[in-house]
């Protein structure tokens, strides 16, 4: 009976200690970021692709919302 319990107790400790495959299609990292996603939450105007356009709007967005100095004036 103790036999069996210290079995199934080392049994259950390295089967906690199998590596799981890594097969999740997470975020494609060799694209350039004005490439573009798939989501819905692209700012409104802008378009996949169009690298000047998103030139464009991250410096409007650096210099019209993130710029505490202008922000606070």
């Amino acid at each position: 009976m103790i036999r069996t319990a210290l079995m199934l107790a080392a049994v259950v400790t390295l089967a906690a200690c199998g590596d799981k495959p890594q097969t999740s299609t997470g975020a494609k990292r060799d694209t350039p970021a004005f490439e573009g996603t798939s989501n819905p939450y692209n700012a409104p105007g802008w378009k996949a692709g169009d690298k000047t356009a998103w030139e464009l709007h991250l410096k409007s967005r650096l210099q019209n919302g993130q710029n505490e100095y202008n922000r606070i004036r």
